[in-house]
């Protein structure tokens, strides 16, 4: 019996272990670059992405492969019993030895119009352009990963200012309070001293909510088996680089998505072109050797005894041409040129699509720079102008309300700069998606 339960306990040790990483909540705090790192080695989009150029590699030295001979060996053994019928139909007895065969047999394609080296460039083309589809994966990523980071701390900076709105709340309650006792305030004013502070509890609790939300989205990006949550270190202000605008535009229009564009142009030519090779005749070559014998093992000298074992040899070359084969040929032609056409007007359109990206992320990006200017001055008037109005308040030259409009226009303010930091931190992330580096 106590064998059997320390057997049980064995085997439930892993599922509560497992259980207990299932429910574990802590958020742990990762830097960018971690994430980004992490991001790489775990998603699903950056793994499948790297195996399709795996893939690709692959086709490229089976295209090649077609320049080299075939080889192929092949062996048997046999025996035969009982009879088989004479010519006078009279039953003979077959005499019952076993039968050897070797054989090696090799064929090489010596001309096929270009087929071939058509097919090779065009395996070449796709691998550049599942390696610059690689490359775009992961700066999609990166720009997921990026948002889902910059969210977390947009919600962690708001965390913060609603913790300082809810201390001011609070602070402005029990002067209210104060103020009620001794005569100086009507019970109005402690009253709405309780609503600010009620809302500056919700506002935290939003606040804390979206955090947990952004924090699980950035989860599950990097792929890690804990949750993680970015850096409050990474919430200051960070000195924003000047870019250069003519650089930005030549790097997009020779970025990863360019390339993959061109690489299918290249990868449709050429295989226009193993299409047009059907027009050319095909050469290949042949030959083979072989053997046969009883009681001989294989044609191996001194084994089983020294019976004869004939080899014969072949050599043969072959041409094939089609002559009509119901339009099967043209019409890979013209699927062929199709195609090509369509990856043309692929990659123009690539490029457009690049230029427009870096003009409406520049735009967002200035744009999101004076916000932050102008925001964090609005910051810095608005809690002057509740300070002020604070100690008017306390004196008596003010009304409560007042005091509560310069907090409402402090958080208010607050926010912006947030959103605005927000904004100029994804309008990097897109430019860096669009030419396919980080910017400095």
């Amino acid at each position: 019996m106590r064998r059997k339960l320390i057997v049980v306990s064995l085997l439930a040790a892993p599922m509560m272990l497992g259980a207990q990483q299932m429910t574990d909540t802590t958020f742990h705090t990762i830097s960018l670059a971690d994430a980004l790192r992490l991001a790489t080695e775990n998603n699903v989009s950056n793994i499948t992405a790297a195996n399709s150029v795996r893939l690709a590699n692959n086709s490229v030295r089976s295209a090649r492969a077609e320049w080299y001979p075939s080889l192929s060996a092949s062996t048997n053994q046999s025996i035969n019993q009982g009879d088989r019928l004479g010519p006078s139909n009279n039953l003979i007895p077959i005499a019952s030895k076993w039968a050897y065969t070797t054989s090696l047999q090799s064929a090489m394609t010596v001309y096929d119009g270009g087929r071939t080296r058509a097919d090779v460039r065009t395996q070449q083309s796709n691998v550049a352009q599942q390696q610059a589809n690689q490359i775009n994966t992961e700066f999609n990523i990166s720009f997921n990963v990026k948002q889902a980071y910059n969210a977390a701390l947009a919600a962690r900076e708001s965390e913060a200012a609603a913790r300082a709105q809810l201390a001011t709340a609070q602070l402005q309650l029990q002067t209210s309070i104060a103020k009620v006792n001794a005569g100086a305030a009507t019970v109005s004013d402690s009253l709405r001293g309780i609503v600010a502070v009620g809302n500056a509890q919700l506002a935290l609790l939003q606040a804390q909510s979206n955090l947990r939300t952004q924090s699980a989205n950035l989860t599950r990006f990097v792929g890690t088996n804990y949750f993680v949550t970015a850096d409050p270190a990474d919430t200051t202000d960070h000195s924003m680089a000047p870019v250069d605008s003519a650089t930005i535009m030549a790097m997009a229009l020779n970025g990863p998505t360019i390339r993959a564009a061109d690489a299918a142009v290249n990868s449709a030519n050429a295989a226009e072109r193993s299409a047009k090779a059907a027009y050319f005749p095909q050469i290949s070559l042949s030959g083979s050797i072989g053997g046969s014998g009883t009681n001989a093992f294989y044609g191996v000298p001194g084994l089983r005894g020294d019976n004869v074992f004939p080899y014969s040899k072949s050599l043969g070359i072959q041409a094939s041409l089609p002559i009509f084969n119901r339009y099967q040929r043209e019409n890979s032609i013209a699927s062929a040129q199709i195609s090509y056409d369509n990856a043309q007007a692929l990659a123009r359109d690539a490029r457009l699509a690049a230029q427009q990206n870096v003009v409406t992320g520049f735009a967002a990006l200035r744009n999101a720079e004076e916000s932050i200017r102008v925001n964090q001055t609005n910051v810095q008037a608005s809690q002057e102008d509740l300070r002020v109005v604070q100690q008017r308040y306390n004196l008596g030259a003010s009304t409560l309300l007042d005091v509560l409009t310069s907090q409402q226009a402090l958080a208010t303010a607050q926010q912006q700069l947030i959103q605005a930091r927000l904004n100029y931190r994804n309008a990097r992330a897109q430019l860096e998606q669009a030419i396919g580096q980080n910017l400095p």
